[in-house]
């Protein structure tokens, strides 16, 4: 029999954690083909991710926002952030009923104005419970759960890529249980309750279920989360991803069923996300096994180191687990990785072939507003959501079609959905060619998202200068309708 895995993390004082045809559209005049040269390898993390639509992210502590270094290198490798500590139920509410955003907000602001993000980590967990937490038992305790999630999510509604709602539900060993906790012993229900409930606080949000040891899809563990998730999926209790820790270590180690495991998780319909990645000796080697699993594997949506430098690791320097040494130095490792998401395929917004039309830009104009759709400031950021304003001939609020179904502004960021529920923004985003930034015109005006089949809508029916645009129901009302006034 096997050597049960020991926990790929310690636990010492307060612990660290843990995206029909645009032809639809109405081409107009001759198309013209434009074939675009494929870029150079991307030199940075995330831009290289990007070139296969994924990310590459790291988790930021808020205390070390003041260090130039540090940031220095965040900013420029990684387009994911989550929180180690600062969204987690101690930072969030320390005293009952009293949530504290501070230090989270620190880092979300960060990121935001940097261009990046926001992975939320975590609204449920057995750990670094405040105290008031540690005291409550049955129904009390569950309520306190669910009002947690409420407040925490209520704050970022609309705000953040993806949550981990549970954190570590699952007993290490060979039962493929749970584990024994005082928010298991609140009922078998209570991680049911704890997504149905987070999806209720912001439907736009991806919703994951997070754990480690789970890589090795030949252990128990493994097998007992997957078997939640299918369960889940089966009854419709809301699941959109789940969360490879991926802490390998020597009682934990990387296994070439890896991809088995990522593979598997996908097939249930959810997407995978390797979130706390870390290797502790740092091999360039097993660095690359990782990410080329996660590459071969559609439903592999990115990828998170936990932490930047080897000595912010919550490992200590010495056990050299991450990407960059502890000057800022790219290691082996980091080689390995970067040339292993160069090489998993073109720059989609490099292909071979784009087919745009001649005088197709112009405005999209809003049949109840009679205001365009307008990138606000006239940002090129990732992530900016987009909005209603007087209509002028600038270049942010120019639009054109492509035979891959995109909407674009400033000729390569793309109209794209920021989740799959009601709510979720619209936002412009740098176009990687997923379904979440192809669009339909009907014929009543309404334009859907391919993804969702949801339609683009001014939110509350607005109509004023300033109204975000989102994704809600088709109900044919003038705020889903829309005109193009293309040249």
């Amino acid at each position: 029999m096997k050597a049960l895995p020991t926990p790929a993390h310690g636990r010492s004082g307060v612990l660290r954690r843990i995206a029909g045809v645009v032809g639809a559209l109405g081409v107009m005049g001759t198309a013209l083909v434009v074939s675009l040269p494929a870029d150079a390898a991307a030199t940075t993390l995330a831009a290289a991710a990007q070139q296969s639509g994924r990310y590459f992210g790291t988790a930021i502590a808020s205390g070390k926002l003041g260090d130039q270094a540090y940031t220095t290198i965040a900013n420029r490798e990684f387009d994911m952030i989550t929180a180690e500590n600062e969204m987690k139920i101690d930072a969030t509410e320390p005293n009952r009923g009293q949530f504290n955003f501070t230090a989270g907000d620190r880092i979300y602001n960060w990121a935001v104005q940097n261009g990046k993000r926001v992975r939320g980590h975590t609204l449920a967990w057995h750990s670094q419970q405040p105290g008031w937490m540690q005291s409550l038992s049955g129904s009390t305790l569950r309520q306190a759960m669910i009002n947690h999630i409420n407040g925490v999510m209520g704050h970022y509604r609309g705000k953040i890529y993806a949550w981990d709602v549970v954190n570590e539900a699952y007993a290490d060993g060979n039962s493929g249980g749970r584990r024994d906790s005082n928010l298991q012993r609140t009922g078998n229900d209570w991680i049911e309750v704890a997504f149905r409930t987070a999806r209720a606080a912001d439907p736009s949000a991806k919703l994951c279920y997070n754990d480690y040891n789970i890589d090795n899809w030949s252990w128990a563990k493994t097998q007992g989360v997957y078997n939640m998730v299918r369960d889940f999926k089966q009854r419709g209790v809301p699941i959109d991803c789940v969360g490879l820790q991926s802490h390998f270590n020597s009682n934990s180690p990387y296994n070439s069923n890896y991809r088995t495991t990522i593979q598997s998780f996908a097939a249930l319909g959810v997407d995978v996300q390797i979130t706390e990645l870390d290797i502790q000796g740092g091999s360039a080697t097993t660095y690359a096994n990782v990410v080329n699993d996660c590459l071969a594997v559609a439903r592999c949506t990115g990828v998170t180191v936990w932490g930047v430098r080897d000595t912010d690791s919550w490992l200590g320097s010495g056990a050299s687990a991450l990407l960059f040494d502890g000057n800022g130095n790219k290691k082996a490792a980091y080689t390995s990785v970067l040339n292993a998401l160069n090489n998993a395929g073109p720059n989609p917004t490099s292909s071979p072939t784009t087919t745009q039309n001649p005088g197709d830009a112009g405005q999209i104009r809003g049949v109840a507003s009679n205001r365009c759709i307008d990138v606000p400031n006239a940002s090129t950021t990732d992530g900016t959501q987009v909005q209603l304003w007087d209509c002028h001939t600038n270049p942010n609020q120019q639009w054109s079609s492509t035979s891959a179904q995109e909407i674009r502004v400033y000729g390569n960021k793309c109209l794209d959905a920021g989740g799959t529920a009601n709510g979720a923004r619209v936002q412009i985003y740098s176009c990687w060619g997923g379904d979440n930034q192809k669009w339909r015109v009907n014929a009543d005006g309404s334009i859907a998202n391919v993804q969702s089949g949801l339609c683009l809508d001014a939110v509350g029916n607005g109509t004023g200068n300033g109204t975000l645009l989102q994704l809600y129901s088709c109900w044919g009302g003038n705020n889903q309708k829309w005109t193009w006034n293309r040249g």
